[in-house]
């Protein structure tokens, strides 16, 4: 498939895409799970199919996807297998950087419809000016953990600081270090094979590594003070969409463990009792607490990225407020997708508990998601600020 073919698709195709693919998926999420990374020929398929390119400008070849649509795919696909749905979601979201570089690296990049990249925003790299065959660039060095997607990926970027001549960070506008996003061939990355974790097993969200790696200037990109492509979809902060992607899959996730409990419930009687679990009271308060979590958490996310995409197409730009709810939204969706599933695991009771069931995979792997930074405690401190109005540093909203 070529850029041109893949640009032709659109929200909607890749929403059946998603479908289409769920049964292989769930079929193969043990699978996916024992490889402890997305196996390559699924990868390729995600790739061809244009599941990666939901955030790629479309002059570039991609979707350029309204956020509401790209939640909906990943939660789709998130309803199969939790770790397939993460490393769509960040394939994706690190696609994000191309509306940041200059045009004919962009075009070199992300011209070709297989390329899939991944990446980590947070600046564990250090990096010092340096010139290079007369080419101006940077002398990478550092090692980045949670790198999802880095084993299937072609392109894999790591935030660095930027060091002076005095080995001190140089200091962006906003006040804060000057970091950008660097972008390293695959070859040129060491990756080190320390993802075996309890949950989102099969993302590959493994450390990896460069020492006094080149990189020229024009693939090092600041996500704070670079200004991307003037389109809707780059209005949005780069850290309120991956919170985004965080809430699509978390959202997934609930919505398969419901479903996956309503269809035990039916067959399922409980050990001391005579009734089908779906005729006890229980099931009936907690299967309905469930889906009113899900549901409301999704309809919050939604109306949040609704009302900032028709700023964003109204005004070209998006407001404090649009950001902070965003970030309130995301971070409110995966907790209330956490209790939810929370509810269906032990609802589900003796049966949760096997590697047959979906539940128990979709129990480690939402209480994973919990742990990203993008959704901790420590956003509803920082809404709440702004909620209240007492000044705040909105830079990394």
């Amino acid at each position: 498939m070529t850029a041109t073919e893949t640009a032709k698709k659109t929200s909607a195709d890749l929403l059946e895409t998603a479908e289409r693919f769920a049964p292989e998926i769930a079929e193969r999420a043990a699978e996916i799970e024992a490889n402890r990374f997305l196996p390559q020929d699924m990868a390729k398929r995600f790739a061809e199919a244009g599941l990666y390119r939901l955030c790629v400008p479309e002059v570039y070849g991609g979707i350029e996807s309204h956020p509401g649509e790209f939640v909906k795919v990943v939660e789709r696909i998130a309803q199969a297998d939790g770790s397939a749905a993460w490393c769509v979601f960040i394939g994706a979201t690190s696609g994000v950087v191309s509306a940041f570089l200059e045009p004919s690296e962009a075009e070199r990049i992300f011209g070709d419809p297989l390329t899939i990249t991944a990446g980590v925003f947070a600046p564990r790299g250090k990096a010092v000016r340096a010139n290079e065959g007369g080419v101006e660039g940077y002398r990478v060095t550092g090692r980045w953990q949670w790198g999802s997607g880095s084993r299937n990926a072609s392109w894999i970027s790591g935030g660095a600081l930027i060091l002076g001549d005095d080995g001190k960070p140089e200091m962006a506008g906003e006040g804060v270090p000057q970091n950008r996003m660097m972008m390293f061939r695959a070859e040129d990355v060491t990756l080190h094979d320390t993802w075996d974790v309890s949950g989102l097993c099969g993302t590959g969200s493994t450390d990896f590594e460069v020492t006094d790696l080149f990189v020229p200037a024009a693939r090092a990109v600041s996500l704070i003070s670079d200004k991307p492509l003037a389109r809707p979809l780059y209005c949005f902060p780069t850290f309120g969409l991956l919170g985004i992607g965080i809430a699509a899959v978390s959202l997934g996730l609930a919505r398969g463990a419901i479903d996956t409990l309503v269809e035990l419930a039916g067959g399922k009687t409980p050990q001391g009792s005579s009734k089908p679990l779906a005729l006890r009271a229980k099931a009936h308060l907690d299967v309905s607490q469930a889906e009113a979590l899900t549901r409301s958490a999704r309809a919050f996310l939604m109306e949040t990225v609704d009302a900032a995409w028709e700023a964003a197409t109204k005004n070209g730009e998006i407001t404090v407020a649009h950001r902070r709810d965003i970030r309130l939204a995301t971070t409110h969706a995966v907790q209330s997708a956490v209790r939810a599933v929370d509810l269906m695991y032990t609802l589900g009771g003796g049966s949760s508990v096997y590697r047959s069931s979906p539940l128990q995979r979709q129990f480690r792997d939402v209480h994973v998601a919990t742990q990203h930074m993008m959704v901790s405690d420590a956003t509803y401190e920082l809404t709440g600020r702004l909620l209240l109005g007492v000044p705040t540093n909105t830079a990394m909203l």
